[in-house]
């Protein structure tokens, strides 16, 4: 009996996840992009790019290609999507929300948390002047108004205005090392690095690099998953949660229905 999974993504953890089930035997694996890319890399199983026009949307397109499950393998900061997957499951087919561990500062860190972008600008002129900005190209209109700060940002793709008016813009998509991170802080003066913290070895060594020249980091917390759900870590624990959402197994006669989230 064949199944088809749809995975929410376009994150490393999506794109592994999508290799493992294109290559079962009877799984159909569609992954969802959200377009903000132009060049996403190559992706196994079959890949549609755009929204879904909503929760409804999302639960109409499930009933109308005879979803059997959903994992939301979205960036941790995609609170919409996350919110809409939540609500479209609801209806009856089974959701694993996989999120890579976020970090946690270590021994040598100068960190300090903050609950939003707009938090993280408000905090930042008492902390530097010269910021490297890693916190995604849609997010740097949070930062328009400092214009006494220069900014580094680096991106994927080209960020569109509204942005700092001293902005320097490197294109460069991870993975990094730390000795081109303490290369590229040191090159360009900067005393305070500013993220996100989405977790993952990609875009970690520069919180290393960090470390190791003392530069404070403003870190924006995760906003929080919805209260009914809970996520897994990795890939093994999603294979584990869709096992269980397809049925009873002698290891685990309980099983989960269809209605559950496989909490």
């Amino acid at each position: 009996m064949s199944s088809h999974i749809l995975v929410l993504g376009g994150t490393a953890e999506a794109r592994e996840l999508a290799a493992v089930l294109a290559a079962r035997d009877g799984v159909r694996v569609t992954s969802s992009l959200a377009g903000r890319v132009t060049r996403p890399g190559a992706l196994d199983g079959d890949v549609r790019v755009g929204g879904f026009g909503g929760a409804e949307g999302l639960a109409s397109w499930l009933r109308e290609h005879r979803v059997d499950a959903v994992v939301d393998a979205t960036h941790p900061f995609a609170e919409a999507i996350t919110r809409n997957a939540a609500r479209a499951a609801a209806t009856g087919v089974p959701l694993v929300v996989l999120r890579r561990p976020g970090w946690r500062p270590g021994p040598g860190d100068c960190w300090h948390p903050v609950v939003s972008l707009h938090a993280a600008a408000e905090l930042l002129p008492r902390i530097g002047r010269r910021a490297f900005l890693t916190t995604g190209r849609l997010g740097l209109a949070a930062f328009a108004h400092l214009a006494e700060t220069h900014f580094v940002v680096r991106s994927v793709e080209p960020p569109e205005p509204p942005m700092p008016p001293d902005t320097r813009v490197v294109l460069a998509r991870g993975p990094f090392t730390v000795a081109g991170e303490k290369e590229l802080l040191t090159a360009h003066r900067i005393d305070v690095l500013v993220t996100k913290d989405s977790g993952g070895a990609a875009t970690a060594a520069k919180l290393s690099a960090a470390r190791e020249l003392g530069l404070p980091v403003v870190v924006v917390r995760r906003p929080p998953l919805p209260p009914e759900l809970t996520a897994v870590p990795d890939v093994s624990a999603v294979l584990e949660r869709l096992g269980r959402a397809a049925g009873p197994t002698p290891s685990d006669p309980r099983g989960c229905g269809a209605a559950d989230t496989c909490p």
